[in-house]
Order: C-alpha cells, then structure tokens, then sequence
C-alpha cells in the first residue's frame, strides 16, 4: 500500500507506547505524531519511535498531516477527545471503555456521525483472527447449542493510590478497565449463538467489592441471562490473580480460549480447545503479528464505512450500558 494512513496518537503511557511499538508491524499505517500534556513527555515519545511532537491535545488535532487518532489517555478523558478529534475531521481508534457511561458513549458516536469520521472503540481482541475463528465455530455449532458462558480478565496489582487502576477521579477499577472485555466477550458470544452479531442480556446482576483505601471496584463477579436460554458469569479484577480466560459450554460439548485477551505472540499462533466427551481437540490459528498492528490494518480497511462490524456503534453502547448497571450493582 502505497498512501499509508498516517496516525498520530493522544498521550504517551503504556498503552500508547505498545501502540507505536506495534504500527511498522502493519500493513497500512504510519506513525506521524504524538500528543501530550507536556512537552517534554512529548518529546521523549517522539524522539523514541521518531515522530513528530506536540505539547498538547489541541495541538495534534491541528497537525494537518494525521489522518486517524489513537486515544490513549485514561478513562475519563476519552470522550472528549474524541469529540474533539471528530470535530477536527480525524478518524478515530479510541481505547476502550469509549467513554465513562452509556450517555457520554452516546455523545462521542452522535460527533463521529455529525463530522462524517470513523469511530471504533479499540477492542483489539475483536480484530484479530481467533475471535473471527471463535465466532465461526459458535455458528457452525460446534459444541452444539450455546448454554453458558464464563469470561474472566483479571490480575493482581500493588495498591497504588496514584496509579490510574485505583483513582477514583481516573476512572479507576476492575469493571472499566478488564470487565469491559469480560462484558463485550458474553454479549458477542450470545450474538454469534442467536445469529447476530452481538446480544443484550434480559437479565444482569452484579457484585464487587470497594477497595477500603481505593474506594473503586478492586475484583467483581456479575451473572447475565441472554436469549435463547444463555447465561453468563463474568469476573475481573485489579487485585486478584484469576486465570484470565473464556469458556463456552454446549449441548454437546465446550470450548476453552486460553488466552483470549491479548495473545501469545512467541510462537505465531495461539489456539482454541475444543472439548467433546472429555478430549480436547486443537484448532490453530496462525498470526504472527501484533495484536495492535491487526488492529491497525483493520480501522484502515473500515474507514469507509466509517464504523467496524467487529465493534459497531451499537455494540459499543451496548457494552457501555451493562457496565453502567454492574458500576451501579457495586457502588463505584
């Protein structure tokens, strides 16, 4: 591909920094720019993946040469960024959770589609190819018809009152920042068994537990009922070792997704288990580049149509609103 698509990215933490690491690796994109607060931060960014640097948000957004935004700042900043960077006419990947609630989700969608620019929260585990493949093997019935589905994404971390997992004022929490995917993971899975491409639970209750120093969900569980007879338990955590996986069981057998989140890259391909009285069988799926390189590629391929099939508008708002009902559920 000759015109690349040239990207410039909002802040410069860890995620950003996995985010430039990542783009050479793709196809289609091109690192032109990074934003932040501070400049000298800026500068340090630039200077590591040789880009161009700018002092502020507002900056980048006037550099005529970025086509598309990576928003990778903490929560709370997410939506208005990226109604700002939809009012200045880029595209825009923005990390997950879209925004802090269904209304602000809401608000971030209506800019995209008032100024005419792609939009997609960045799931990045809904863009790469095992999904595709986990997706395909639910329809084909696999394990026959779908009947429970159980999605955990959860890690113990030191408390760290000024760290982004445990400030309340930075959107702190398991259930924002892991339960989203345990959320967006229950509700593709009861899409693909129903025949759509995502489902609404019926029924959703939650728990968790307040960090006594934190005041932020530290670990939470949550049970969903969806269609057709499915249900659902969901864990996450910022201060619980739990093994991080997705199982779905069947009429006729399960499947078990070891790493379902963000993938083993050192062996160029990850696997799906497939379980039939008790024997597992193995589906390989072959992809040696960076989650976030795919991903990449794929807002490139779907700017177009402005929206992803693979995490539509729709689908965001969905997820948004049972995250509001579980942050609810606990008191966060």
């Amino acid at each position: 591909m000759n015109n690349k698509l040239n990207w410039g990215i909002i802040g410069t933490g860890q995620i950003a920094n996995r985010f430039a690491q990542s783009l050479p690796e793709s196809e289609t994109g091109r690192l032109v720019a990074v934003g932040s607060r501070s400049e000298a931060s800026a500068s340090a960014f630039a200077s590591k993946f040789s880009c161009r640097s700018h002092g502020s948000y507002e900056a980048l957004l006037a550099d005529p040469g970025i086509d598309a935004v990576y928003i990778s700042t903490p929560h709370p900043w997410h939506a208005e960024w990226a109604i700002k960077a939809a009012e200045a006419g880029k595209h825009i990947l923005c990390e997950k959770p879209l925004a802090m609630s269904h209304e602000e989700a809401a608000k971030v969608i209506e800019a995209a589609r008032r100024n005419d620019v792609f939009l997609m929260e960045a799931f990045m585990y809904r863009c790469h190819p095992q999904t595709v493949k986990l997706i395909e093997l639910i329809r084909n019935n696999a394990i026959g018809e779908v009947r429970m589905v159980r999605a955990t994404f959860s890690f113990s971390s030191q408390m760290n009152p000024k760290s982004r997992l445990f400030s309340p004022s930075l959107g702190g929490g398991g259930i924002l920042d892991v339960g989203c995917y345990c959320a967006s993971m229950a509700r593709l899975v009861a899409g693909a068994a129903t025949g759509k491409t995502f489902e609404e639970p019926l029924e959703f209750n939650g728990l968790g537990q307040l960090g006594p120093e934190s005041g932020v969900d530290e670990f939470a569980v949550a049970s969903a009922k969806f269609p057709a007879g499915i249900v659902a338990q969901l864990a996450c955590g910022v201060r619980l070792d739990l093994e991080s996986n997705v199982r779905i069981s069947g009429s006729e057998g399960s499947i078990l997704v070891p790493n379902p989140w963000t993938f083993d890259l050192s062996s160029g391909f990850s696997k799906i288990l497939i379980f039939k009285k008790g024997i597992p069988d193995e589906v390989i799926i072959e992809e040696s580049r960076s989650t976030y390189s795919v991903e990449a590629d794929h807002v490139a391929e779907m700017i177009p149509a402005r929206q992803s099939p693979a995490m539509s508008w729709a689908d965001s708002l969905g997820n948004m609103k049972l995250l509001d009902a579980w942050r609810t559920a606990v008191g966060n």
